[in-house]
């Protein structure tokens, strides 16, 4: 990843360093790794990640049929 500063705009590059950042999701897996978690939570959490992914789109898929 490289981010480039124009006309030493330092804040300008801090923020797209940091919206990167976020759209890869390296904040929350960074977070997740902070503390350990047990192998029986991780399934649940990611068994629930899933169904959150599921449901978002079935819901996207039914407004593109109205």
């Amino acid at each position: 990843m490289t981010i480039t500063v124009h006309g030493n705009d330092i804040e300008r590059a801090l923020r797209d360093l940091k919206f990167r950042i976020q759209r890869e999701g390296l904040f929350k897996e960074l977070k997740k790794r902070r503390f350990y978690e047990k192998p029986s939570v991780k399934k649940k959490r990611k068994q629930m990640e899933a169904e959150r992914r599921r449901r978002k789109a079935l819901r996207y898929k039914r407004r593109d049929r109205v």
